[in-house]
């Protein structure tokens, strides 16, 4: 039996297979991942733990207290009395539970768990961020799950997971001097922006990957998100091994005054990579993949993406001689903030100023790489620059704490998003590049290299394959599931609505707010009129990519608190459909429904759109619509289960009593 790298690491930590059985393309399996991360969100994942307890006559009890790690970063310049009483209270579950917890300022939770030994290769780790992808980058199988997901995941040690399509992407020659891996990704996510590998795990493959640092393997494995895919991974080659023996010597070095230590759980020994090493899996060379992407690393040169789309994608010689002025540059966030990031810039900056009328703000990814950069000096060279130093963690990358952009300004920014709205006003404009486009662009006042680039396109191509036969669904219905659905339609003409746009940033880490609150800002960032315009038993249908960004999951709550019945859209991001799903909310693929509205309903201006009744019949998996019937693939047994119990608490909730 032939494997993806994917499908091996995904067998390995799969259970209830039977023997010989693998987890294949498509399957959905039960999963017990060797970690799982939450970050500020422990604090909403709190009482969903509780609650699944409630009436199982058990107190409740982390199922395996090694499984979940802590680290505080989102909203840690935060100092309301608010605030910091929920980092206490995790704090103080953490000890209670006997959980390993990285308190504010160790760094953003990502770099904290490859840094603190957490990811590495082979296993499987999930966090509850969308961001998890980033664990692919030591050759870990990293992939985001949802808040109810780590809930259950405390309290049962195991969760749903469907096995992803696999891509395999060809990466050739090498990059030309001044090019890093975040121009890679810019690149792979402008080139290859129809969705092609949407909901895809990503195996990264070719000579081209030799030449690749870890930081940039850590960038590109980081934004697959934005490029659509679940999971990005690298190979174990010498150049991870090497990593790895580095932080197996540091993990056993001496203890320096002010350092935090490794928690014991992460430590591991240069015998321990040895192992890895010899035990080591690769894909298999008949494996079966959904696609395969070339790219020619020699041909790539800086780009940047936007404004305020990723897949929006600009060569540095084009948008140079436009010359945009920009208002703010960013050196923050989990793709961008390590160490040769920062001194990629302090070296553009290094004898330099930050333009007048610009503000230029850095982060290190963590206080370890914040310690790093300061021995080099690289950290001295960018405040002598003028920038603004942030502590280590997110900010302004989620549109909190300070320097956030303003209405009416333009920014440019090492960060993995530049959604309307989410590094501040959603008046304004953000641009992603690399960190020494960054830095160059703060020095000149306008966006633009710190070399030159003859104009020229990057060399990439795609071919599809005939995969693994997609999983066949029981039309059968469970007791208790409706057999019709109808409602008025509101058509959102819009492919890839994001999270951000769904449930604004702002409003993600305001745990407090009420159902009818959350219920009272749906939509408000993509259209403030939506909630004049929807009622109660609504279905939404929009276009491709429905739910993709953040893993926020207020983005499907909310609409179930509006009393929005179901969201049909052409295609899904997948950590939105584990947020509905997991909540009970439901959530439907119909691609031809999508395209029949894009075609009939578009009116120029109009962004919510009222639609025609239409009648959904479970039973046989049609949607009925002015006479029309159009199909869609019916809903299997585990997800009616969720839509009736009403979500995976419930579901789990069984699994203890």
């Amino acid at each position: 039996m032939s494997l993806t790298l994917v499908e091996k690491i995904a067998t390995r930590y799969a259970v209830g297979l039977k023997p010989g059985q693998a987890a294949r393309q498509d399957m959905i399996v039960r999963i017990r991942p060797k970690h799982v991360m939450t970050h500020d969100n422990t604090g909403a994942v709190i009482p969903k733990f509780h609650s699944i307890f409630e009436g199982t006559g058990k107190q409740p009890k982390v199922a395996d207290p090694g499984q979940p790690v802590f680290a505080i970063d989102h909203d840690i310049q935060n100092q309301t009395p608010e605030n910091l009483g929920k980092y206490a209270k995790i704090a103080s579950f953490a000890e209670r539970h006997g959980i390993d917890y990285y308190p504010p300022g160790t760094g953003i939770s990502h770099q904290v768990m490859v840094e603190q030994g957490y990811a590495v290769p082979g296993s499987m780790i999930v966090g509850s961020d969308s961001h998890s992808n980033l664990y692919g980058g030591v050759s870990a199988l990293g992939t985001p799950v949802v808040r109810t997901d780590a809930a259950c995941l405390w309290a049962t040690g195991v969760t749903w997971w469907q096995v992803p399509k696999v891509a395999r992407c060809v990466l050739k020659g090498r990059l030309q001097e001044g090019v890093v891996g975040k121009d890679v990704i810019i690149t792979l996510c402008g080139l290859f922006n129809k969705d092609e590998v949407l909901n895809h795990a990503v195996e990264f493959v070719g000579d081209g990957v030799r030449s690749l640092s870890m930081d940039q393997r850590l960038s590109i494995a980081n934004m697959t998100t934005e490029w659509g895919a679940l999971a990005g991974v690298f190979p174990f080659d010498e150049t991870l091994r090497s990593y790895l023996f580095a932080r197996a010597d540091y993990f056993a070095s001496a203890s320096r005054p002010g350092e935090r230590r490794p928690h014991s759980r992460g430590v591991y020994t240069r015998r321990d990579v040895e192992r890895w090493w010899s035990e080591r899996v690769s894909p298999d060379a008949d494996a079966s993949y959904a696609l395969e992407i070339e790219l020619d690393l020699g041909t790539v040169i800086p780009h940047v993406s936007g404004p305020n789309e990723v897949k929006t994608m600009v060569s540095l010689p084009e948008i140079e001689a436009r010359k945009v002025k920009i208002h703010k540059a960013y050196l923050v966030s989990c793709v961008n903030a390590r160490l040769e990031d920062i001194e990629a810039a302090a070296g553009v900056l290094r004898g330099k100023r930050v333009a007048q009328g610009v503000q230029m703000y850095v982060g290190a990814a963590s206080e370890e790489v914040q310690r790093a950069a300061e021995c080099s000096g690289a950290w001295d060279s960018l405040i002598s620059a003028g920038a603004t130093m942030l502590p280590p963690g997110c900010g302004p990358c989620i549109g909190l704490g300070t320097g956030l952009v303003e209405a009416g300004e333009v920014a440019i920014s090492a960060t993995n998003r530049n959604f309307k709205g989410r590094m501040g006003s959603k008046e304004a404009e953000v641009y992603l590049a690399s960190p020494a486009v960054v830095a160059a662009s703060a020095a000149a006042g306008y966006i633009c290299a710190p070399s030159n680039y003859a104009p020229g396109a990057p060399k990439g191509s795609m071919k599809r394959f005939a995969c693994a036969t997609p999983v066949e669904n029981s039309r059968d219905l469970i007791e208790g599931f409706p057999a019709i659905l109808r409602g008025r339609t509101l058509f959102l003409p819009k492919h890839n609505m994001n999270t951000d746009g769904i449930y604004a940033g702002k409003w993600t880490y305001q745990d407090g707010m009420s159902p009818e609150q959350m219920a009272s800002v749906v939509f408000e960032n993509y259209d403030p009129r939506f909630a004049q315009i929807a009622r109660a038993g609504d279905i939404i249908v929009s276009g491709h990519n429905f739910g993709t960004g953040s893993s926020r999951e207020q983005a499907a709550t909310a609409l179930k608190f509006r009393g929005i019945s179901c969201v049909i859209a052409a295609s899904f991001s997948e950590t939105y459909l584990r947020n509905a799903f997991n909540n009970g909310y439901l959530c439907l693929a119909c691609e031809p429904l999508s395209r029949l509205f894009f075609e009939r309903f578009v009116r120029p201006g109009e962004k919510t759109i009222i639609g025609p009744e239409i009648e959904i019949r479970f039973g046989d998996g049609r949607i009925v619509l002015e006479g029309q019937e159009v199909m869609f693939t019916p809903l299997s047994t585990a997800a009616q289960e969720l839509i009736r119990e009403g979500g995976a608490e419930p579901v789990a909730r069984r699994l203890l009593t």
